[in-house]
């Protein structure tokens, strides 16, 4: 049986409009749940993905995919400037849950591992840019990268289903409870300029 999480879609209540680091870092905790809901459904479809470099090198790609897409959507949202501080901030804290998380498990220090993260996202945020992604039923090559990235990760015998598990039941799923946790987050950012054309 598959795991299921609830996400919050509903932002914070209050008069004052959150900066877009607030914003961000309430969202990168979503994203973290999303990414481990994600990586315990496919270890519950059998594929072995073993506690360690392997287990976390999996988040990783998840979380940098899911980093990848909420700054597609809010593309059109935000003014460069608060699109620019909104996926910098996401990145920054997704980075810290993973550096946290491996050092409580693997003994090294946090910002080892968050600056080995922080270089894999720029390396992968340039490879994920020759690539459109217009939502998951029209983004068949943004979402096949992922694919592709996950045959790196899994155990050679796994290799040959982890592109069809990912693209066609963790990846719908998984964007889906992003939209949601997304609805209306804009509306609460206070917005440092009028959007602009980017």
């Amino acid at each position: 049986m598959r795991s299921k999480i609830r996400v919050k879609s509903s932002w914070f209540k209050g008069d004052r409009k959150k900066t877009p680091q607030e914003i961000a870092g309430a969202l990168a905790f979503i994203i973290w749940r999303i990414s481990d809901n994600t990586l315990k459904n496919v270890r519950k479809a059998d594929f072995d993905i073993a506690i360690g470099d392997q287990y976390f090198a999996f988040l990783s790609e998840f979380l940098i995919f899911l980093v990848m897409i909420a700054d597609r959507i809010v593309y059109t949202q935000l003014s460069a400037e608060d699109r620019n501080e909104f996926t910098g901030g996401l990145a920054n804290r997704v980075a810290e849950h993973m550096g946290e998380n491996q050092n409580e498990w693997l003994g090294k220090p946090v910002r080892e591992y968050k600056d080995v993260f922080i270089a894999r996202l720029n390396q992968r945020a340039g490879e994920y840019a020759d690539y459109h992604y217009t939502g998951v039923e029209t983004s068949f090559s943004f979402i096949l990268y992922l694919g592709r990235c996950m045959r790196e990760v899994v155990d050679e015998k796994d290799k040959t289903w982890v592109v069809d598990q990912i693209m066609a039941i963790e990846v719908p799923e998984a964007v889906a409870m992003l939209e949601k946790a997304m609805v209306g987050l804009t509306d609460q950012i206070a917005k440092t300029d009028s959007p602009v054309e980017q």
